[in-house]
């Protein structure tokens, strides 16, 4: 037996699809074929396996381990539960991959699957080697077993390992993602008040789109810490491992602004420390790392390199503007959102107990959102070439780690190709509107030479 995936699932950082049209349950049993397949050419035997709490999970669930079985591993079976105990379990219990089935925060009617093997992120040329393995039918046979593991109080209980946390009062959105049931027992267990928003898991989404990363989905949090005078608010997206913040006055924490407050206490105990963000990242960031003594790093967007960057420089904290942060600092490396909110709150305890404080200390700078719109694959990475040619040619100062990001007495601007979709990215950043204008005309400039022009905004 044989089977190829439909081209557009087999993804960079993960496999997803829509249910019922480019992914499904013979899909999901190849895939659990060729996992295994390689978890046993490389001496392994047993697999871990989550799901979030989409309609479609358990069917793929019971498709996949169907598959892990039959190429002989093991299966130890979390259940529903976020993506990062998933990972936890992986790191925790006695296995040698895992596999989240999760559609992360893409709508209802997608799914797909995050892996994880012999400790390392599998992505980029590992999802390609398991599309091959697939492909040509090439699978190790066997009979594997299948056991039950209650993961989730556990987990729950290393979020809270160490803590030294004050007690605030504090809004939770899990947006009926599947990090509601994890927010449910951890504020128990948390000192302070804790008021709580879709934490039911719902795989339709009835409230907001489960992405803390888009404003319009923050309105009810923001509502909620307005109306019950809250000290902050935090987020999640359907997967958890994700997080979004609001402070206070309601204001957004981004990503970046997010790092910045936790990577305070992580450099009082890790002197000259690297931190790395991505390149969607402020300038305020970097510039705060490094007046606090760290080794800001910027690196290429995407958690799976990310993680890999990490390991390499042994940085103990990174983050993405995304909302995926990373703790290696007490913890196992990998994005989890949950336990980012706790190292959260253990943060503003330490740095004088107010993030509306924290959130009004740091400079205001004036930027675009993510502009994403459509290109032709075929051109995408072209027209980002072509462009750090002409700015080569022109003694700018770029920095291309990921794209063409680019410094003026302005601020910066960055283009790169998505690596995900056939889109570009584009983002600016300013001290002043007039600056930002002037930035977005630089980009404008670029895309016309070659032949291009921002269009409307592209979905995720």
């Amino acid at each position: 037996m044989s089977h190829n995936f439909h081209p557009t699932s087999l993804r960079e950082y993960d496999i997803r699809g829509i249910v019922g049209e480019t992914l499904g349950e013979e899909d999901a049993y190849a895939l659990g074929r060729s996992f295994a397949t390689l978890v046993r050419r490389g001496h392994g035997s047993s697999v871990a396996v989550g799901r979030d709490g989409r309609e479609s999970s358990p069917r793929l669930e019971e498709a996949l381990i169907r598959g892990l079985n039959e190429s002989g591993c093991d299966v130890v079976r979390v259940g529903l539960g976020p993506t990062p105990m998933l990972y936890y379990a992986e790191c925790e219990l006695d296995v040698d991959g895992g596999i989240m089935i999760t559609g992360s925060h893409n709508p209802a009617n997608y799914n797909g699957f995050k892996m994880v093997m012999f400790g390392s992120a599998f992505f980029g040329q590992d999802i390609q080697r398991l599309g091959k393995v697939a492909a040509g039918g090439d699978w190790e046979e066997g009979s594997g077993s299948v056991r039950d593991e209650e993961a989730m109080d556990g987990y729950v209980d290393r979020l809270l390992k160490n803590f030294d946390g004050a007690a605030f009062r504090i809004g939770w959105d899990a947006g009926n993602g599947a990090a509601g049931p994890v927010v449910e027992k951890l504020v128990k267990k948390l000192p302070g008040e804790h008021h709580l928003l879709y934490t039911d898991v719902d795989s339709r989404f009835p409230n907001h789109h489960p992405d803390p990363t888009e404003e319009k989905n923050l309105k009810d949090l923001k509502r909620l810490v307005a109306e019950k005078g809250l000290d902050f608010g935090m987020a999640f997206d359907g997967d958890g491992d994700r997080i979004g913040a609001v402070d206070g006055e309601g204001r957004v924490i981004w990503g970046d602004q997010l790092l910045s407050i936790l990577a305070e206490p992580v450099l009082e105990d890790v002197p000259g420390a690297t931190i790395i963000a991505d390149v969607k990242a402020s300038q305020a960031l970097y510039d705060r790392v490094a007046e606090l003594g760290g080794q800001p790093l910027m690196w290429k967007t995407g958690h799976s390199l990310i993680k890999s960057k990490m390991k390499e420089t042994g940085a103990p904290l990174a983050g993405e503007m995304s909302g995926h942060i990373f703790f290696a600092h007490d913890y196992y490396g990998f994005d989890d959102a949950l336990y980012s909110a706790v190292r959260l709150i253990r943060a503003v305890t330490r740095l004088g107990g107010s993030l509306t404080a924290l959130r009004s200390a740091m400079p205001d700078m004036v930027n675009t959102p993510e502009m994403r719109f459509q290109v032709d694959e075929a051109r995408k990475f072209p027209v980002v070439q072509e462009v750090l040619d002409r700015l080569a040619a022109s003694g700018a100062n770029v920095n291309s780690t990921d794209g063409a990001r680019v410094n003026t007495g302005d601020g910066w601007w960055l283009l790169r190709a998505s690596n995900t979709q056939d889109v570009l990215v584009a983002r600016a950043e300013a001290k002043d509107q007039a600056g930002l204008d002037r930035l977005v005309g630089q980009i404008d400039e670029q895309l016309a030479l070659s032949g291009l022009k921002r269009g409307p905004q592209a979905a995720h």
